[in-house]
């Protein structure tokens, strides 16, 4: 799995052979035909790989309050970390445009939207039960929102070059001014907002 990682970095998804996934690894490319019939079926497991390692690793987000833990989980959904985050990004956009033709990409891209979306839909319906987010806000609603917004974000970083840094200063500001209540309607104040007003 981190050889095909290395491989679709390099190579991207539409020149990607099974020769250079063996190239990234320590395996032939006969070994890996024994355990895979072809790239199709690789890049089938891989996707469900990665599935399995983003639900572990956000399994717990940091952050004392919900709205901390949100503005957290969506900046490590928006911010490549380096060189191979961005060309990864780009093989994955890639795949993405062949899942209309191909029912098994589909289906693995729905357990990744499903899995980002109820993470989000969670932290808002935390936030509402404790009073940090208004009550009238629909978590459903927000998270397929923030779903969309995150995925258009992906695609215009890859296609027209548009940093997706760039619109998580808004989408922090969405959840400070829209989803949070204001400091004088809860319990007590928001040190997080006034310290993103600070900034």
């Amino acid at each position: 799995m981190d050889a095909t990682y290395r491989a679709l970095c390099k190579h991207g998804y539409a020149e990607l052979t099974m020769q250079d996934i063996a190239a990234e690894s320590d395996k032939s490319k006969g070994t890996i035909h024994y355990h895979f019939d072809g790239k199709q079926d690789l890049l089938e497991s891989f996707l469900e790989f990665l599935l399995t390692q983003f639900e572990e690793r956000t399994e717990t987000i940091p952050g004392e309050t919900p709205a901390e833990r949100l503005h957290e989980f969506l900046d490590e959904l928006l911010t490549a970390d380096d060189e191979d985050a961005v060309e990864f990004r780009t093989a994955i956009l890639e795949i993405k445009a062949q899942s209309p033709y191909n029912e098994a990409y589909r289906e693995r891209l729905r357990g990744f939207d499903r899995a980002t979306r109820d993470r989000i839909a969670d932290l808002v319906a935390e936030g509402i039960e404790a009073g940090e987010f208004r009550s009238d806000v629909d978590p459903e609603a927000t998270a397929d929102f923030l779903v969309t917004l995150f995925h258009g974000a992906q695609t215009r970083a890859t296609a027209v070059d548009r940093p997706p840094e760039r619109t998580l200063e808004y989408v922090h500001s969405y959840i400070d001014e829209t989803l949070c209540l204001a400091s004088d309607e809860r319990d007590g104040p928001s040190l997080e907002a006034d310290a993103r007003t600070e900034e």
